[in-house]
């Protein structure tokens, strides 16, 4: 990544991708449309994005209560499907994101977010999350409101406390995001509070957090080691499996 000046005096940020740069400005306009806070794009060829240089001042609160607006709808991110998935698959950090539509959530979070790391993992969690998955249903609610997510929304994906970088969007339950948010820490109490003002999280959301966080979780394990599987095996406890 560098930073230029565009003719017109425009700071921008040129990031370079050994992926199809149009998958994550495909992203970024889905995010853009649903009323989310993210950079301009200038630019994108196969390999390249020039997008708006930004920065602070922090509006935390704002961006919370954007974020309840997009996963809720009330933008114009096409398509809204009552079905979960993306019509292509993308990318989560560095590797693919399958994205394929499935009617219920359960099968999509099962087909498309946990089994796609199953192979990397060691005998005993692979063997003790394959046991479960077939309980998904039990734990996990049928047809939640089909929200686009950032998917993967930590705060080193967000410039200044107020902009949304790096998507790996899709149709997803909310909760999904909201996992993720929380399980690093880093994003701070103003943006909860005025999330959950926005848009309150249902009943038994505690008790489904658990598991939404596994993919994240998986995806770290590949990319980063063992060090991640004590995380991995704790929520593995608490849901029992």
């Amino acid at each position: 990544m560098s930073y230029t000046r565009l003719p017109d005096g425009r700071e921008a940020v040129v990031k370079r991708t050994t992926y199809p740069a149009g998958v994550e400005a495909e992203g970024l306009r889905a995010l853009a449309a649903a009323g989310a806070p993210v950079p301009e794009i200038f630019s994108v060829s196969e390999h390249e994005l020039v997008l708006q240089r930004v920065g602070g001042p922090a509006d935390w609160e704002a961006l919370g209560t954007a974020l309840a607006g997009m996963h809720r709808g009330e933008g114009e991110a096409p398509p809204k499907p009552p079905r979960y998935g993306w019509p292509r698959d993308n990318r989560i950090g560095p590797l693919p994101q399958p994205n394929r539509w499935h009617d219920d959530w359960p099968t999509f979070f099962a087909e498309c977010r946990i089994r796609p790391h199953l192979a990397d993992l060691p005998a005993e969690p692979r063997r003790r999350i394959e046991r479960a998955l077939d309980g998904l249903g039990d734990l996990l609610p049928s047809h939640p409101h089909a929200s686009l997510v950032h998917g993967d929304l930590w705060s080193g994906n967000v410039v200044g406390g107020r902009w949304l970088i790096d998507p790996a969007v899709a149709y997803c339950d909310r909760e999904y995001e909201l996992a993720f948010m929380a399980l690093f820490g880093g994003l701070p109490t103003a943006l909860w509070a005025a999330y959950e003002e926005a848009w309150p999280l249902p009943d038994g959301w505690r008790h489904r957090r658990p598991a939404l966080q596994l993919p994240h979780l998986l995806v770290h394990v590949r990319l980063f080691g063992a060090s991640y599987l004590p995380a991995v095996a704790d929520r593995l406890d608490q849901l029992g499996w």
